[in-house]
């Protein structure tokens, strides 16, 4: 579940950011970006804890 999370964010992090950094996507405010980069980095860390979390 959380790995979909960090993987579906990822891809969507680099994708818009991409795209309005060559000037498709103009309407897009950095704040979604920045909900999207969030997202990543906290599923990203809570997956990679968990992950290798001793029992």
């Amino acid at each position: 579940m959380l790995l979909n999370i960090f993987i579906i964010s990822l891809l969507g992090f680099v994708t818009l950011y991409v795209l309005r950094g060559i000037g498709m996507i103009t309407f897009i405010s950095g704040g979604v970006i920045t909900i999207l980069l969030m997202t990543m980095l906290i599923s990203g860390l809570t997956w990679g804890i968990l992950k290798t979390r001793r029992y």
